[in-house]
């Protein structure tokens, strides 16, 4: 008998033990869709816990963009009529009914811009939800007293007919705030440009915003609940992931410079397509700043006033809404890497590079302009700036550049030859996108070698037929003044999670040596002069040896009277720290081919950033 027993006990229990295995396995291999089953048939709810969009910051920790926390204000109905219900089942006679849901209302109606008749339609229309949005994105100061006042003391009678005191808190039930990210702009208006701005959904449009969108995104997370069997809510929570910070080259207070010189720029003299101004270091394709006069309010870039810096009020008014976006993509973009123009004698350096590197040229050739050069497979004469004054006379190479002379420029480029000549606007990235890590970068026109014929050989020399955009051309004069190291131009140097910790560095990029440290040297001492007893005379700044040089290019059409103007310089010449670079687009003065007003807008802008980066002196002051 007891060996039956046994046995019947051992056959019992290696099925319970069958029953275990199986029940394991079931639960590793679908675990999950029958826990989904299981809930779906619960009341179940769900709610997402949205994660922060990171922070775009300056070089030095200065917010650019910051996500700050909001509030929507959501209520329960179905939690606010349980709870009277419960309630009225043991108040007694003359008490009165529904008091959770007439304190909740009113309190709400009184802080909030709700009305009560809309908060009790809401609440008898959906008596069986958990989640009614009521109002969005409410900042702190607006929740803040709602939340004080809940705190309050107030005295009521209980069903035994005792007074008793409870909090407003007590009374008021269903109600909570759920907790969103809005993102803000502290600078306003400040390298609106490069910055860019979020969109609802944290959809980055334009700048840093745009490029840097799945950086700068986390991961929602998400509370999940359901009503068990006792009516308990019982949750759980998955967190969410805030997104990564961006450390950028950009300085602030180089920023600011920049643009308040612009702004004064425009009200004293004006330029009907635009100011900008690109402040780079050099020595590594950091940008410190890309200034324009089309700002906008990053916190609203979607204002009509945005568009009356370009557009007149009754232009706006007539637009339809694909005319509109438009214009105000026009206004949101950055000209600096998207705009591309004719950079006329900013890029005479280049010409003379491309000759000394390809020993077409010594250092010591001389040249004669007499204002003009005409051959006989040329339709007319191509003229030079001192046309009028009968030419520029006797120049050596390092003059030309001085006097910015087109004839020496088409005279260097006719012994370099259009194989060379466009093998080297190549080999300085013309024609190409820079990889700056922006959104809109453009590439540029250049013409090549198949169907360059002689006139278009000689103007090129001198920048005209081709086109360029800002980045491209300061960033190949860099590898000029650097020692001939081509750096890849970038705005992000760094990527940081929430709590500081490093997830990338972001460092230079060496592309290419273009020109050897001999040829730099050279091309820094010539463009000294240039600015000593040059075209660039106006941007001198006593006690610093600065480079630099104009240009005046004239628009298609070329008897139209309209100009790009622009200054091209560095300091200090020995070995360059800063790099400025500045095209004013159609001059509020006429005649409008005036380089200087774009050489003494960087002069302006170079004597603040001299003083603020600590730049030394290496230049003897004149005495008093």
């Amino acid at each position: 008998m007891k060996g039956k027993l046994f046995i019947a006990f051992m056959i019992v229990l290696a099925f319970f033990g069958l029953v275990m295995v199986r029940l394991t396995w079931i639960n590793l291999k679908d675990g999950k869709r029958y826990e989904k089953q299981v809930l779906a048939q619960q009341n179940y709810m769900t709610t997402v816990l949205p994660y922060a969009r990171g922070e775009i910051e300056d070089r030095n920790g200065t917010p650019l963009a910051t996500s700050v926390k909001v509030y929507n204000l959501i209520i329960e109905p179905k939690n606010i009529i349980d709870a009277d219900t419960q309630r009225n089942k043991s108040i007694s006679e003359g008490q009165e009914e529904n008091v959770y849901q007439k304190t909740t209302v009113s309190a709400l109606a009184q802080f909030f811009d709700v009305k009560e008749s809309e908060l009790n339609k809401l609440i008898k229309e959906n008596p069986n939800s958990y989640y009614q949005k009521v109002l969005k994105r409410l900042e702190y100061s607006e929740v803040k007293p709602f939340q004080e006042f809940l705190e309050k003391e107030l005295t009521v009678t209980n069903s035994k007919g005792e007074e008793q005191t409870i909090t407003y808190g007590d009374r008021v039930k269903g109600v909570y705030f759920e907790e969103e990210y809005k993102r803000s702009y502290p600078n306003k208006e400040l390298a609106s440009n490069v910055i860019g701005f979020a969109n609802s959904g944290n959809v980055g449009s334009w700048g840093l915003e745009q490029q840097y969108n799945s950086t700068l995104n986390g991961i929602n997370g998400r509370q999940y609940g359901y009503i068990n069997d006792d009516t308990q809510l019982e949750r759980t929570t998955r967190p969410a992931q805030n997104g990564n910070n961006l450390i950028t080259t950009i300085d602030v207070n180089v920023q600011r410079i920049a643009e308040k010189h612009i702004q004064k720029f425009m009200k004293n003299v004006g330029a009907k397509k635009g100011v900008n101004v690109l402040v780079m270091d050099p020595n590594n394709g950091e940008v410190l700043a890309m200034a324009t006069d089309s700002t906008y309010d990053l916190n609203n870039p979607r204002d009509d006033k945005v568009l009356e810096r370009r557009y007149s009020k009754s232009e706006i008014k007539e637009m339809d809404e694909k005319e509109k976006l438009n214009a105000f993509n026009q206004v949101w973009r950055n000209e600096i890497i998207s705009k591309i123009f004719e950079p006329g004698s900013t890029f005479k350096p280049f010409t003379v590079a491309t000759g000394l590197e390809e020993n077409v040229l010594t250092g010591d050739e001389t040249y004669y302009c007499k204002g003009y050069l005409q051959k006989e497979s040329w339709p007319t004469m191509i003229k030079c700036h001192n046309y009028s004054k009968g030419g520029c006379g006797l120049l050596t190479l390092s003059g030309a550049l001085e006097q910015s002379c087109n004839v020496a420029m088409m005279n260097i480029n006719d012994a370099t030859g259009k194989e060379l000549f466009t093998q080297y606007e190549n080999y300085f990235g013309f024609g190409k996108k820079t990889g700056i890590d922006l959104p809109g970068e453009e590439s540029g026109l250049l013409i090549s070698a198949d169907n360059m014929g002689s006139t278009d050989l000689a103007t090129n020399s001198f920048g005209q037929n081709i086109n360029v955009t800002m980045i491209q051309l300061a960033s190949a004069f860099a590898s000029l003044i650097n020692g001939g190291h081509y750096y890849e131009p970038h705005l992000v140097k760094q990527i940081v999670n929430e709590n500081g910790g490093i997830v990338k560095n972001i460092d230079k990029v060496l592309v290419k040596d273009t020109v050897s440290k001999e040829t730099s040297e050279w091309l820094k001492e010539a463009l000294y002069q240039t600015v000593e007893k040059g075209t660039g005379k106006k941007a001198q700044i006593e006690g610093y040896k600065i480079g630099g040089k104009t240009g005046t290019a004239e628009k298609q059409p070329r008897k139209a009277g309209t100009y790009v103007v622009s200054f091209i310089s560095f300091v200090p010449v020995e070995k360059p720290q800063l790099l400025i670079y500045v095209t004013i687009d159609e001059l509020g003065v006429s005649p409008q081919d005036q380089s200087g007003y774009a050489v003494e807008l960087s002069r302006d802008i170079m004597k603040e950033l001299v003083t603020y980066m600590n730049i030394p002196q290496t230049k003897e002051t004149k005495k008093k």
